[in-house]
């Protein structure tokens, strides 16, 4: 749990400088910071979309995780509560979306997951701890322009990445398996570009319904892989 500990306490670090920092830049220097932001966010989310080794899979996954997370109403209850917290802590500006925004950035991409992996299972720190150097950045930058909702996200940082941490033993084979490693690259890699199209103001999306498609992509290729072994011993056994 220390990666995971270090990159909670980064990005509340980062969250707060930014957040204190914001009210002394103009609003025109915070809109051209995100729309930096926005930029290079399409730019990663492109080079792990571009790892997917199936698009189909990936297109799957956004599409049912899309539809299982607006039923669910992810995206609905995280802006409730962000804007519980703004009336009870008094935050101004883009509170919820920043919440959002951050929470999504955070917490999606293979290096989260690999590096919880290396975390729990060889108590290795090295691939977090260059993602909170990372996050520190872009929470600051974020704070900066978006408020203190930001801050917030250091939570679901702590929640969703101590989980994976503590569930490292089971979800090994992830780590081990390049086909389902590419998958959850991809679909990742699609949601960072929706955050980017929402950063530049492009198109507003729910972001934080496509979660659940992290977790629908690597089903897929398990239950695509099973089917085409079936057909192959099918096939097989015609012949014969």
């Amino acid at each position: 749990m220390r990666g995971t500990l270090l990159n909670t306490a980064t990005v509340a670090v980062g969250s707060t400088i930014g957040a204190l920092a914001g009210n002394q830049i103009p609003d025109s220097y915070k809109e051209l910071v995100l729309s930096g932001l926005g930029l290079v966010t399409i730019g990663l989310g492109v080079k792990l979309f571009l790892q997917s080794k199936n698009v189909l899979i990936v297109a799957a996954a956004i599409s049912l995780g899309g539809m299982l997370g607006m039923a669910i109403g992810i995206q609905g209850g995280i802006e409730s509560f962000a804007d519980w917290a703004k009336g009870a802590l008094g935050g101004e500006g883009r509170f919820a979306e920043g919440l959002v925004t951050a929470s999504v950035l955070f917490c999606i991409g293979p290096t989260t997951i690999l590096g919880c992996l290396q975390d729990g299972l060889e108590k290795k720190i090295e691939l977090l701890a260059l993602k909170s150097t990372l996050d520190l950045f872009a929470a600051m930058f974020l704070a900066a322009s978006m408020g203190w909702g930001v801050l917030l996200s250091a939570a679901v940082v702590l929640v969703f990445q101590g989980a994976l941490t503590l569930a490292a033993k089971p979800l090994r084979p992830l780590a081990q398996d390049q086909d389902l490693l590419a998958e959850v690259s991809g679909t990742g890699g699609i949601m960072m570009i929706a955050i980017g199209l929402s950063l530049l103001e492009i198109k507003k999306l729910p972001t934080a319904d496509f979660l659940p498609a992290i977790s629908l992509a690597p089903v897929m290729v398990v239950v695509g892989r099973t089917l085409f072994h079936a057909k192959s011993r099918q096939e097989t056994s015609q012949k014969e």
